[in-house]
């Protein structure tokens, strides 16, 4: 038994009901927690096509409401849940929130995204200098199940 990785499900599963809200709702299927000690700060969907904001990724939705709940460092050493591997934009947002670690389900590569290039979060970190401890493929199966589901993706043929 490896009592990280029992977390680790256990946050993602919270994550992943995020997204499936976000996609019932017409949004792109993205969902985010944000985990200190423990403890849940605040979750967050993805609501880009609901609120008409091509900035309302899953990442910047729970770093919003994290902040709204317990002030502006509370993102400080923080852990990420994510279902997607968050694009420049939204890393751009981790490290200026100081999130420490990310937990991903599925990775752009997997995914076999075209949108965005040879980008990774690892290009981000070293082109940036961000320190991020980066766990992934938990419920990675699952997510990409979804993700396909909703078919709304740019990607490469099989």
């Amino acid at each position: 038994m490896n009592p990280q990785h029992d977390e680790d499900l256990h946050w993602m599963d919270l994550a992943l009901q995020a997204a499936r809200e976000a996609h019932a709702r017409g949004d792109w299927p993205t969902g985010a927690v944000l985990v200190r000690e423990g403890r849940l700060l605040a979750s967050g969907q993805n609501r880009q096509c609901s609120q008409g904001d091509v900035t309302s990724h899953a990442e910047t939705d729970v770093l919003r409401a994290a902040f709204a709940q317990h002030g502006p460092h509370a993102a400080q050493g923080a852990t990420l849940y994510c279902t997607m591997e968050p694009c420049p934009m939204c890393a751009g947002a981790l490290k200026l929130a100081g999130v420490a670690t990310l937990v991903l389900a599925l990775r752009h590569a997997r995914l076999r995204r075209t949108d965005l290039g040879r980008y990774s979060i690892e290009a981000f970190c070293g082109m940036t200098g961000f320190a991020l401890e980066l766990r992934e493929g938990v419920r990675e199966e699952e997510y990409l199940a979804l993700r396909l589901r909703w078919g709304g993706d740019r990607v490469a043929p099989a």
